[in-house]
């Protein structure tokens, strides 16, 4: 009840500005306003996870091209999934939107929908499940959050094992306290305009 009550008050609160930031995205670069993958949920279910589209359309070629060309980006990448500079991202508006993590705002929709919860482990795709962690792992017995231990604790400073050593700790240790804090510590770090992926 707690998330959708959230959830229900920051679109309402929040809906000026993400109107202006759909349309800034559709200045910024051709195709849709939101981005849409499928991501792995409470018990392993496959559910639509939005976001704002921050990537350029063409985004996979480009990630290609750079994989293959630059032996430094395809380690970084293949370690962390994620780049620092990033050719994919529309210039501008995508770097903005993503440092301050406005791009994840239509995940309160998803957690309207039941998808996600407002604090939770990372939305992971079925592919790093199957590679990284294993259909065993706590991934699937939470609901996925918008936000989480491993976006208040360095988010691109991390390692990928520790990221799903933070997020199996987070299943393991429920609780409203641990929720509440994780929301508060939230709110600072994008305050502070810290750690943006």
């Amino acid at each position: 009840m707690f998330d959708i009550g959230f959830a229900a008050l920051a679109i309402l609160s929040l809906l000026v500005p993400m109107l202006l930031i759909a349309f800034l995205i559709k200045v910024g670069s051709k195709g849709p306003v939101f981005f849409v993958h499928q991501r792995i949920g409470l018990n392993g279910r496959s559910f639509p996870c939005l976001k704002f589209r921050t990537m350029v359309v063409d985004a996979d070629l480009r990630l290609a091209e750079l994989l293959a060309t630059d032996a430094n980006a395809a380690k970084e990448y293949h370690e962390t999934r994620k780049l620092r500079k990033d050719p994919r991202i529309i210039p501008i508006v995508g770097s903005i939107l993503r440092k301050l993590s406005l791009d994840e705002l239509p995940q309160f929709f998803n957690v309207l929908m039941g998808h996600m919860s407002v604090v939770g482990p990372r939305p992971v795709t079925s592919e790093e499940i199957s590679r990284h962690y294993g259909w065993s792992h706590p991934y699937i017995d939470a609901r996925p959050g918008i936000t989480g231990l491993w976006q208040i604790s360095g988010r691109n400073d991390l390692g990928y094992d520790e990221r799903m050593g933070l997020d199996a700790h987070y299943v393991k240790n429920l609780s409203f306290g641990m929720d509440l804090a994780i929301i508060i510590r939230t709110a600072a770090v994008v305050c502070l305009h810290r750690n943006g992926h």
